[in-house]
This record gives C-alpha cells, structure tokens and sequence, in this order.
C-alpha cells in the first residue's frame, strides 16, 4: 500500500476507520485501545524530513511544528498512524483543550501512535496488527515524550470498557489481532463511546 512519490517520498494512505457499536466485542481474537479522541494523524519520515497529515491528508506539519521538531525515531523511514492529543494534569486526555492548545499551546501536543504502516522501505499493511504493534513498540516504545505509544489490552473487554469508563475516559478501539491494514471504514476496527459521555473530536 505504501507508494512513492516520483520525488522518492512517502505518500500518505487513508486511514483505517473504526465502525462505531453499542457494545465492545466479547470474542476472542480481539485487542482493545483507550480511545483518544483527538485529531487522528499521520505521521510520515523519510529523506524529506517529517511531515504530518490530518484525516484527510491535509499537510498540518505547520499547525503541529513542536511534534515534528521533537521525531527522532531511530529509523529512515516510517509511517506512524495515531491521534494529536493533549492531556490534562492527571495524563488522561483533554478533548476539549486539543483546538485551543493548537493555536495557543502548541508545546502541550502530543502524538500518540497506534500503527505502524511503512518501516524502512517494508509496506507493513499486509501484517497482522499484533505484529504491526510490536514492531511500533520496538521503534516508539512507551514513555512521556512528544511521541508516544499506545498501549493494547487483551482479556474481557467488557470488563476493559467499565474500567475505562470508571476513569472518565471516552471509550474504547477494538481490533481484530489479526487484521491487515485497510484504508475506509472497517468491521475489524470497533468504537464503543461510554453512553453518558458527549461526543467530542472525530478520530
């Protein structure tokens, strides 16, 4: 899926689109993912420096300079799909902060990456998600930087959904394990939001 420019470059893919559903999936086969809420990003390296593009592959490396400045990821090329967040003093994610910290605050952004598409001229999309994660752990690897990792969590994900929900949080991201990477809206990724919460930002 990963394709070049004639200049040699990267060229953004489309993002994979969670389907949205009242209830978390109880089978087996499934990971689950704090859901951000935040603006869904990718991030693109390779021998034209780093580049960051919204959900619609608009360029906003200018909006997101303090990320883009703070990538030093031992690689030659990558592409990194995850959200623009902020936090709140706690470390949860502050949805209703994210547009004004982008104008005001733009130290306070934070990438938190969840996929890995492309590593060092290897199109990764073809891989099964649980080895696209492991190898965005190896390269990101978790921590409190401007890049960080998303953690994944197996077991009952109903039992994951009422303890995401107990810390305020928006709800979760389900994938299939073993999913490849697919551009468009997808039944392998599932979004259950906690009821009583708000819709905030588009992910």
């Amino acid at each position: 899926m990963s394709k070049r420019d004639k200049g040699g470059r990267l060229e953004f893919i489309p993002p994979q689109i969670p389907t949205l559903v009242e209830q978390p999936p109880e089978d087996d086969g499934w990971v689950h993912e704090v859901q951000f809420d935040g603006y869904r990003t990718q991030i693109i390296i390779d021998q034209g420096g780093v580049r960051l593009y919204s959900r619609n592959g608009h360029d906003w490396t200018t909006k997101y300079w303090p990320i883009a400045l703070a990538v030093e990821l031992p690689c030659r090329a990558a592409i990194l799909d995850g959200e623009v967040i902020v936090t709140d003093e706690r470390g949860a994610p502050d949805s209703p902060a994210l547009e004004a910290a982008i104008w005001n605050e733009p130290s306070r952004l934070v990438f938190v990456s969840y996929d890995i598409l492309h590593l060092d001229g290897r199109d990764l999309c073809p891989l099964p998600l649980i080895e696209r994660k492991q190898l965005l752990w190896q390269l990101v690897e978790p921590g409190a930087g401007k890049v960080r990792f998303s953690e994944h969590f197996e077991g009952d994900a109903l039992a994951i959904f009422r303890a995401v929900e107990k810390m305020g949080l928006e709800g979760i991201i389900s994938k299939r394990a073993d999913s490849r990477y697919k551009s468009g809206p997808s039944k392998a990724w599932l979004k259950a939001k906690i009821a009583s919460r708000e819709p905030t930002l588009t992910c």
